[in-house]
């Protein structure tokens, strides 16, 4: 199964230090036992204005990596989804656990720390989303880009019962307040999703860095580009660093079986625009050195006839 993964985080323009974390986690990972082929990759972001959000954020995703090392798990008729969604809940409330239980022994004063988790795991038949925060998975499919988790924030929940609509939501100053987060709380609720996938979908798993700087139709543009999830990962962080980079921004762009034709013509895309002038002078000089050889033969050979 052929995935081309990508993964980019950045401080940003605003913050001191880089509060998110994330992990891509294929298929060669040593000691892995979930799957044959696939991947799982997961980004956090440590509550800004908490206590080490930074903490919370990796000991999150150090945590989830551990699902790699269980079995795959049983189907059960009639819930054959609920396998995979059921461990990656169950690590997530590890997650939670140790996160809350490390406030309680070292947090004395203070928010105490907390960090948002999204998680995906890709088979060769489905993708298994788990979600807890305002950290976002976007499908790219047909041209078209699509949030397929919902933002566990204050302000979503106004937008969902009417009381303010989303342009609103956009630029109220309360967006940034969280109604579900990794250790903060006893318990944690997680949402999960998972729908077929296609050759060719994509995948953009991002922190709010990102959503907050850059709208919708402006990703969307990116990912119409055809370019590989490297340089599309890249040109999202520049671009929310443009517009202001006020949080620290983390981006993971996942292409799910690409077709060998996309392969092979993002790859001499990349290597022209890297190694494009050099070989254009290494063209012609290959040109102006056989011109000449072949003028001097035509001479040659002209002289011998004469």
């Amino acid at each position: 199964m052929r995935i081309d993964v990508a993964a980019q985080t950045d401080i940003g323009r605003r913050k001191r230090k880089n509060e998110d974390f994330y992990g891509v986690f294929r298929d060669d990972s040593p000691g892995l036992q979930l799957f044959r082929e696939g991947a799982l990759l997961c980004v956090a972001d440590g509550l800004g204005g908490h206590v080490a959000g930074e903490i919370a954020s990796k000991l999150a995703v150090s945590i989830l990596r551990d699902i790699l090392k269980e079995p795959v798990p049983a189907p059960v008729e009639g819930q054959e989804d609920q396998g995979y969604l059921s461990l990656i809940k169950q690590y997530i409330v590890r997650a939670n656990d140790n996160v809350h239980k490390t406030n309680q022994d070292l947090v004395k004063s203070g928010r105490p720390m907390g960090t948002t988790l999204l998680a995906a795991l890709i088979t060769p038949k489905k993708v298994y989303i788990a979600n807890v925060g305002d950290s976002r998975c976007y499908l790219f499919r047909d041209d078209e880009l699509v949030c397929r988790t919902e933002d566990h924030s204050w302000v979503d929940e106004q937008v969902k019962a009417g009381l303010m609509s989303k342009a609103e939501a956009e630029s109220d100053s309360r967006k940034y307040i969280l109604t579900r987060s990794v250790g903060t709380h006893p318990q944690v609720d997680i949402d999960d999703y998972v729908w077929d996938i296609q050759p060719g979908d994509m995948l953009l798993l991002c922190t709010d860095g990102l959503v907050n700087m850059v709208k919708d139709a402006e990703i969307t543009q990116e990912f119409k580009r055809n370019a590989s999830p490297a340089e599309i990962a890249h040109r999202l962080v520049n671009i929310a660093n443009d517009n202001g980079g006020k949080d620290n921004i983390t981006v993971i762009v996942a292409d799910i079986m690409p077709s060998l034709g996309t392969v092979i013509a993002r790859r001499l895309k990349a290597f022209s625009k890297k190694r494009g002038a050099k070989l254009l002078y290494t063209l012609l000089f290959l040109l102006f050195g056989g011109l000449c050889f072949l003028a001097g033969y035509w001479l040659g050979q002209g002289g011998a006839v004469r």
